[in-house]
C-alpha cells in the first residue's frame, strides 16, 4: 500500500519495508514485515535518545498489530487494520485531521478502536495515517496543499484495497476535520459506498455534487465543535488558496446531515455518543436508521 514520509533528521528510522502488492495470501507477511520495521525504528529512536518515539514504535511492533504500511521517519505514517480484513464484508477507512502523527497516534487509534468495537463482527476498520497532516496552529492548515499531496495516495490505497477485498465488500470513508479536505480532493470516482465528513472545515467543493463521487455523502458537526466558527469561504491570495468553501452541514452543500449530539471537535468517536452511533449505522449499511440533526 502506498505510503511515504519526508525524513526528519531528529527522528531516525529505517526506510519502509519493500513489499510486494498486498494480496490475501501475502497479508500475514505484510503485517510481519511492518512490525519488524517498527521494531527497528524503536531501536533507532532509543539509540538517538528519543524515548517517547521509541515507546510508540515498540508498541506498534507488538505481535497483535496489523499494519499495511509503516514509516517511522519524520512525523511518521502508518496504515493499521483492526479486525480480519479478508473476511470482513464491511470496511471503514478513517482519515485523520491536523496534528496527527506517530507521536499522537494513540489518540487516532482510540477512535478507530471505538468504531471497530461498536460495529461488531464482520467489520474491519483501517486507521489511514497515509499523509503528513498540517499543524492545527499553522498557515498550512488553512490551505489545501497537504490535501492535494495526500489525495493521490488515498485514491491509490482505496483502489488497492478494493482489489484485495473484492466488489462485494461495503467500503465507507470517514473523514475528520482536515481529513475531510483530503477526502474531498480524493473523492472523484472513488469506489466507496459512503463518505462521512465530521467536524469538517469544508472540502474545497461548492456542494456534494461537485465531489463527483458515486458514494452517498454524509456530514455532521457536534454542537460544541469550534470548527463552526471557521469562515466557510475560499479565496485566492497571491497564488495561494485559503479556506475550503461551503459548510458541509449547510443545506446548500447537499450532504445527508446526521446527528452528532452535543460533542466537541474531538468527540465524534466517543463511545455512547450520537455521532458514533450514527457512524456505526453508516458503516454497517443500516442507513435508514441514521438519525438526522
Amino acid at each position: 500500500m502506498p505510503v511515504s514520509a519526508a525524513a526528519r533528521p531528529s527522528v531516525p528510522a529505517p526506510r519502509p519495508a519493500s513489499l510486494a502488492p498486498v494480496t490475501a495470501a501475502t497479508l500475514t507477511e505484510t503485517y510481519q514485515a511492518n512490525r519488524a520495521n517498527a521494531a527497528e525504528a524503536a531501536r533507532m529512536a532509543a539509540d538517538h535518545g528519543d524515548t517517547g518515539r521509541a515507546a510508540t514504535d515498540r508498541s506498534m511492533a507488538g505481535p497483535s498489530r496489523q499494519f499495511l504500511a509503516f514509516d517511522g521517519r519524520g512525523p511518521g505514517q502508518a496504515v493499521e487494520v483492526l479486525g480480519d480484513l479478508v473476511k470482513a464484508d464491511r470496511i471503514a477507512v478513517l482519515v485523520p485531521g491536523s496534528d496527527t502523527s506517530l507521536d499522537t497516534y494513540d489518540r487516532f487509534r482510540r477512535a478507530a478502536t471505538a468504531l471497530h468495537d461498536s460495529t461488531g463482527p464482520g467489520t474491519a476498520v483501517i486507521a489511514w495515517l497515509g499523509y503528513e497532516t498540517p499543524g492545527t496552529i499553522s498557515t498550512t492548515v488553512l490551505t489545501p496543499d497537504r490535501a492535494e499531496e495526500a489525495a493521490p495516495h488515498l485514491r491509490a490505497f482505496i483502489r488497492e484495497l478494493r482489489g484485495l477485498v473484492g466488489d462485494s465488500a461495503r467500503l465507507s470513508l470517514l473523514c475528520h476535520s482536515y481529513g475531510s479536505v483530503v477526502c474531498g480532493r480524493a473523492a472523484s470516482g472513488l469506489d466507496v459506498d459512503d463518505i462521512a465528513l465530521v467536524g469538517s472545515p469544508g472540502t474545497g467543493a461548492d456542494n456534494a455534487a461537485a465531489l463527483h463521487t458515486p458514494a452517498r455523502v454524509w456530514a455532521a458537526r457536534g454542537a460544541d465543535d469550534w470548527v463552526a466558527l471557521v469562515p466557510h469561504a475560499r479565496a485566492d491570495l497571491l497564488g495561494t488558496t485559503l479556506g475550503f468553501g461551503t459548510d458541509p452541514v449547510s443545506r446548500s452543500f447537499g450532504a445527508q446531515v446526521f446527528d452528532a449530539g452535543p460533542g466537541g471537535h474531538s468527540d465524534y468517536f466517543t463511545p455512547g455518543t450520537p455521532s458514533l452511533t450514527n457512524l456505526t449505522r453508516i458503516v454497517r449499511g443500516d442507513t435508514e436508521e441514521v438519525t438526522g440533526a
